[in-house]
């Protein structure tokens, strides 16, 4: 035991010994079995790729400081709404174009995004948050005459609902697990799943037939903890191989105990696959020694060998938590918004590095905006708020939507400065879906409030080229 890691100590006794977090992953997976496929009209050609990455920042990101008004009478009106929060006029990074004649840029600190949106390759989309149907100031007074999103301002009813695209409704069932469900057929090999976190759990990639495949952001694949270990000095994974081995080979005659090993089996041999391909997987491209820069790599790594692993779609997802800035705010965003940008522009790089920018798409979701007023130091749960796209599809070095006034007593401002979104989150997400593959036909099994927001024809903001 003298030779032992302290990591590997606790992994020993605790759930990573038991392969927890796999065994459990493999449970619920056997509600696939026999599961029916899902015919989509959408049917990828060979050699069609896409993948979608998800980054999650949870929390609540307060995004009219990573946005900001830079013209003189809009950032006027900013700096007098957000007080002591608003950041100094000369430091925004100016960002071209207009939105409504008003001239935007964002936080000094995030230069990479910065450049990718003036080259091209990102987008913003304005005041966006989960809606029922269109609604204004004197629908949300009066309440009665409009519905309202389930639990507004609430944590996890708002982060439930960014991940379904229910607002009307609680579910369990994300709207990257439904459309995994729905052109899982797309991917030759089901051995893996087409949904890849690397943040574990999630809702967004839980559907009803498909259960997201959890990687680490540094060792990959997590598998069966000690599992495949042959070093002779370690007796204890060795006897652990052998066993687990021994069990899963077994010929059970119970029908129950023959489904639950078969179902572990693939688990196994799924992970033994994906460890192989990685193994192979080679990125030039130099990686932040941090979370999110991490996960973004392997999510790079994963992409390079979707060949090997055959596979034509694929959906991502990274939880960066920590944007429920109640306090100290400004540091707060200080020293994240940096590590946001950098890794979205490494990330870029390596796509550009595997030739692969056209075929990915990645965005960001938090479950609410916040007040543009202070609270002192910090800010509370709002509603709207920005978010960012980006992708070689990405119809770049635009703003869609429309960015609004950030006056008090606007029609937008309900009150303690929450602006009621003026674009749904079904647009967005559902303009995602369409790129994807996903059939216009389907987009309201979906999203099945799209219809108060979308026509039907036409791309519902235009941020993809479709």
């Amino acid at each position: 035991m003298k030779n032992i890691s302290r990591r590997k100590f606790i992994g020993q006794l605790g759930c990573g010994a038991m392969g927890y977090a796999t065994l459990y992953n493999s449970l619920i997976n056997m509600k696939a079995i026999n599961a029916a496929a899902m015919a989509n009209s959408a049917v990828a050609a060979a050699g069609d790729y896409k993948a979608l990455v998800c980054l999650m920042q949870s929390g609540g990101n307060d995004s009219f400081n990573m946005l900001v008004p830079r013209d003189n009478a809009s950032y006027q009106v900013y700096a007098n709404t957000r007080s002591n929060l608003a950041l100094p006029q000369e430091d925004l990074l100016a960002l071209k174009g207009t939105n409504n004649s008003m001239q935007l840029g964002v936080h000094p600190s995030m230069t990479a995004v910065h450049q990718l949106f003036e080259d091209n390759h990102l987008a913003f989309i304005s005041n966006v948050g989960t809606l029922i149907q269109p609604t204004t100031k004197e629908d949300f007074n009066s309440y009665q005459q409009k519905l309202l999103p389930l639990g507004l301002f609430s944590h996890s009813d708002q982060s439930q609902q960014w991940q379904t695209g229910f607002p009307h409704e609680r579910s369990s069932v994300g709207w990257g697990g439904k459309i995994a469900d729905m052109i899982h057929d797309m991917n030759t090999n089901q051995r893996i799943s087409m949904n890849i976190s690397l943040s574990g759990t999630n809702i967004f990639q839980s559907g009803q037939n498909t259960i997201e495949y959890a990687i680490d952001p540094y060792n990959g694949s997590v598998g069966i903890y000690g599992y495949g270990v042959t070093d002779e000095w370690n007796v204890f994974d060795r006897m652990r191989t052998q066993a687990i081995d021994s069990l899963l080979e077994y010929n059970y005659q119970d029908i129950f105990k023959k489904t639950y090993a078969d179902v572990i089996r693939d688990s196994r041999d799924a992970h033994i696959e994906f460890e192989s391909a990685l193994s192979q997987s080679v990125i030039g491209t130099s990686f932040s020694d941090n979370y999110l820069s991490k996960s973004f790599e392997m999510i790079a790594r994963t992409i390079a060998v979707q060949q090997t692993l055959n596979v034509q779609r694929q959906i991502f997802f990274v939880d960066y938590g920590g944007w429920d800035h109640h306090d100290e705010v400004l540091q707060s965003q200080q020293d994240m918004l940096p590590v946001l940008s950098t890794a979205l522009g490494e990330f870029y790089a390596a796509l550009q590095e595997l030739n692969m920018t056209d075929q990915v798409t990645t965005f960001s979701i938090s479950e609410f905006g916040r007040t543009l007023t202070s609270n002192g130091n910090g800010t509370d749960h709002a509603w709207g708020g920005n978010v960012l796209v980006m992708g070689g599809g990405v119809k770049g070095g635009k703003v869609y939507g429309t960015y609004p006034s950030l006056e008090l007593e606007s029609d937008l401002e309900i009150g303690g400065g929450v602006l009621i979104p003026s674009t749904s989150v079904d647009q967005y997400f559902a303009e995602m879906a369409l790129w994807f593959g996903v059939s216009s036909s389907e987009l309201g099994t979906l999203f099945p409030n799209l219809s108060n927001f979308y026509s039907g024809t036409g791309a519902p903001l235009g941020f993809l080229t479709i």
